[in-house]
């Protein structure tokens, strides 16, 4: 009998367990990867993109992100992108608090109020005329602080503090 077959490595489910103890299931990871994670990522970016006209926004889109990279942490992997671990979610941190900051203030280059909304109306071949909304520029900066945000804490769960801000080369 091999270690997998052992009846403590294999769960009521069907799964087996890694030495960390967390259940695996293939159907689960194949599930969260193959289907769930690009079909939630769709709904977020249709989400955030259509917010500054109707609810939704890069809050909303922000936290369905977040769920996927909650589901990847519950079937037992790091959150990835690609294949690629997600190791410094602090420079997604930064860049969407510079780009909120900067389509906040903006507008006080031009003599308008901070987050005045301008549109622009581009006519982009094959598709027509589209609309580009200042605004949008700041969903997606509140988008990534909020998939930031989900990240740290993913990354946090059972490691210590100094590894989630990048900081284990100072020790």
């Amino acid at each position: 009998m091999t270690t997998s077959d052992h009846p403590e490595n294999v769960s009521n489910s069907g799964g087996t367990r890694n030495p960390s103890g967390i259940v695996k299931s293939a159907i689960l990871d194949e599930l969260v990867d193959r289907w769930l994670s690009k079909v939630a990522v769709l709904v977020a970016i249709y989400v955030t993109f259509r917010g500054h006209n109707a609810p939704g926004g890069g809050f909303a889109g922000g936290l369905i992100v977040g769920g996927v990279f909650v589901l990847q942490y519950l079937t037992g992997r790091e959150p990835h992108v690609r294949f690629r671990a997600i190791l410094r979610p602090t420079r997604l941190l930064g860049l969407g608090l510079l780009l909120a900051l900067g389509t906040t203030a903006a507008p006080l280059f031009v003599d308008a109020t901070p987050l005045e909304s301008h549109i622009w109306k581009l006519d982009v071949p094959l598709i027509g005329e589209v609309k580009v909304v200042s605004s949008m520029f700041f969903d997606l900066g509140v988008f990534f602080v909020v998939v930031a945000v989900v990240l740290m804490i993913l990354l946090s769960l059972g490691t210590r503090q100094s590894t989630v801000f990048g900081d284990e080369d100072a020790a």
